[in-house]
């Protein structure tokens, strides 16, 4: 599972799964409350983000920026006073695209009882150079089993994501021309 070949750059050698794994800890406070007095979805998403940017970097041995969020989901509510731990690793690489996997684990700071998982995402970085365009990054080694399976989804998910883009792309080169009082026509991104 190597970086497919574009042009004459030479390839840079591959990096195993738990080359760049992270885990960011972090214990919620009243300030990361939202109006129903549980953990904001944002703040949880913000720290979702610096992880899989962190490990998007590591891998990358450089700068990466978030290009997408997939899938991004709240299983469970976070509450204050819990200690949430964030572990992020590649799942699939391109030649200048990653996609990082998080999972998103909470556990009472004063009690000795397992964490358990309260969200998931999944992110899609770009490696980008000192004036911000793409550079290649290395491919991603699977080291287990279950990183294969990994591996091996996010093929899906990036399928998935091309086709939609494409589609969503088609549709927009056909429609016919907004009206001049719908608000709503550039609502999204393009």
């Amino acid at each position: 599972m190597t970086n497919q070949a574009h042009g004459a750059e030479p390839e840079l050698p591959g990096k195993p799964t738990s080359a760049s794994r992270t885990t960011l800890s972090h214990i919620m406070t009243g300030s990361d409350t939202n109006l129903l007095g549980t953990v904001h979805g944002g703040v949880i998403m913000k720290l979702v983000d610096d992880a899989a940017g962190a490990v998007a970097g590591r891998h990358s041995e450089g700068p990466a920026v978030t290009a997408s969020m997939d899938e991004m989901v709240f299983l469970e509510p976070v509450r204050v006073g819990d200690l949430v731990h964030v572990k992020a690793q590649v799942n699939w690489t391109g030649r200048s695209s990653m996609e990082i996997g998080v999972r998103v684990l909470a556990e009472r700071w004063n009690e000795s009882t397992p964490a358990t998982q309260v969200g998931s995402a999944y992110l899609v970085f770009a490696a980008v150079d000192a004036d911000g365009k793409p550079r290649p990054v290395p491919a991603v080694i699977p080291g287990t089993e279950r990183d294969k399976r990994r591996y091996q989804e996010a093929e899906i998910r990036r399928t998935h994501r091309l086709a939609r883009r494409r589609a969503i792309k088609e549709l927009r080169a056909r429609r016919v021309a907004p009206r001049a009082d719908d608000d709503t026509e550039d609502a999204g991104p393009r």
